[in-house]
């Protein structure tokens, strides 16, 4: 594979290769002959499992690799085993079997009662899968290739979704929501490029960014790892990525198409970062024990969101970050830097947030705030959105709710010093007043004393 080569998804043309080679691994016998728009649909790429080593988009001896190290570790195993553990069919790995039986680096070690045979590794593939070893450690699922993991993200952009008022809606299902922000968010959203979300801390910033995606209400599918130029980068990250059926378990349509079982259906993912992060993580790892690569945050974010929370308090400068991705933001591709050296291409495919307590226009200038195209204040709530979010979260928290009381706590601690509205206080007030009634040994309610502790022990070094 020529990395150079990889399509851009910012040209027209290339768009149209991607197409062309995502129809090719669905098994469209119509290939070229549909519409882009059809690109970043749910359902507008399955992966279609390989009928033969040509269509698995890696080379054989990058398979023998694995195999051999897997052989290395457990000593002799079933070829049906091997299969499942490289998550290929066995009819794409048989020819391989023989080879490497004909160059004696695998012995037959007998035939299980239902025929399957079981093989063993020789002393010849032992010290094969000693060097393979040394190279790196890896002995999982095959990998997929960089140009079919590209076509994937092309089909499943999020650029290609379009999200109505009443998927926002559902979204945000719970969470108190300014109809002006609301009516914002909605086109920010669908333009899925990036967006600030700015205002004073407590009034669900964060809350709102960890929302965003499942306005989309997809899934994708990624690859569990990539081969890049001989290298493999795991892209799968069980601590980011949220399964949607355990394998094995999918039914119906999926299940006659014969998933590509190197793939993993995921729900859109949301990717958060704080204030620690750092250059590192935007950039391909190695890990140098096993001479793994994991890939950074932007690349598992992927056909999702990523949200960069807390934004202007990260270890690294601001001007830092922002040159890192000033491009990556115009382009929508991003290049990375393998540890062998090389360069590479890779979609750089996600709704990008920045969530800061600051103004935008005292971090940034203005031509990173002219590629974030929306800016949006989360304000305060006014004083009838606040006291409707006390009687929510008194249902919650099993207070009854008393009106009365509520108001005691507006008029006594709000007004007469024009103390503003949080979006968070209803619930961090109310969780004191419970653990006052706790300590107390008093009935769970509201009371003008439990506030009165409640607003002395919050507010004390905060005013």
């Amino acid at each position: 594979m020529t990395l150079t080569a990889a399509p851009k998804t910012e040209s027209s043309d290339g768009l149209d290769e991607l197409f062309n080679r995502v129809n090719m691994l669905l098994g469209d016998p119509g290939a070229g002959s549909g519409s882009r728009k059809e690109l970043g649909k749910s359902d507008a790429f399955v992966p279609r499992q390989p009928r033969n080593m040509r269509e698995t988009g890696i080379n054989a001896a990058m398979i023998e690799k694995i195999i051999m190290r897997f052989l290395f570790q457990v000593g002799a195993e079933t070829s049906r085993r091997i299969a499942a553990q490289l998550r290929l069919p066995y009819k794409v790995l048989e020819p391989l079997f023989k080879q490497l039986r004909s160059d004696k680096h695998l012995d037959l070690a007998g035939t299980t009662s239902t025929g399957d045979s079981e093989f063993c590794i020789t002393e010849s593939g032992r010290d094969r899968a000693r060097r393979y070893t040394l190279e790196c450690t890896y002995f999982g699922s095959a990998p997929v290739s960089l140009e079919d993991y590209v076509a994937s993200v092309a089909a499943q952009s999020i650029a290609g979704q379009v999200v109505t008022k009443q998927d926002l809606t559902r979204a945000f299902k719970g969470l108190i929501i300014n109809e002006a922000m609301f009516n914002r968010l909605g086109p920010a959203i669908n333009s899925g490029r990036g967006m600030f979300l700015f205002g004073e801390p407590g009034n669900g910033k964060t809350s709102i960014a960890e929302r965003v995606t499942g306005a989309f209400g997809s899934t994708v599918w990624i690859p569990r790892a990539v081969e890049i130029e001989g290298e493999i980068m795991r892209i799968f990250d069980p601590a980011v990525h949220e399964v949607v059926e355990e394998e094995g378990q999918n039914s119906g349509l999926l299940d006659s198409m014969d998933i590509d079982r190197r793939w993993v259906q995921v729900k859109r993912p949301t990717v958060i970062a704080g204030g620690e992060l750092t250059m590192d993580e935007l950039e391909i790892s190695l890990n140098p024990t096993s001479r793994i690569c994991e890939s950074p945050l932007q690349v598992k974010s992927n056909c999702g969101t990523l949200v960069i929370d807390d934004f202007g308090r990260q270890k690294m400068p601001v001007d830092m970050l922002l040159n890192r991705w000033i491009v990556p933001l115009e382009k929508r591709f991003d290049y990375l830097n393998m540890p062998n050296g090389k360069k590479i291409q890779m979609p750089f495919d996600q709704l990008i947030i920045f969530s800061t307590n600051l103004e935008p226009k005292d971090l940034v200038d203005g031509a990173f705030l002219r590629r974030i195209p929306y800016k949006i204040e989360v304000p305060d709530p006014s004083e009838a959105e606040f006291v409707d979010l006390f009687r929510i979260m008194c249902d919650k928290l099993g207070f009854q709710h008393r009106p009365d009381a509520i108001r005691y706590l507006v008029d006594t601690h709000y007004r007469p010093t024009n103390r503003p509205f949080r979006l968070c206080q209803p619930r961090d007030l109310l969780l004191q007043v419970r653990n006052f009634c706790q300590f107390h040994s008093v009935p769970l309610e509201l009371s003008c004393e439990a506030f009165d502790a409640a607003v002395l022990n919050y507010f004390s070094v905060m005013d």
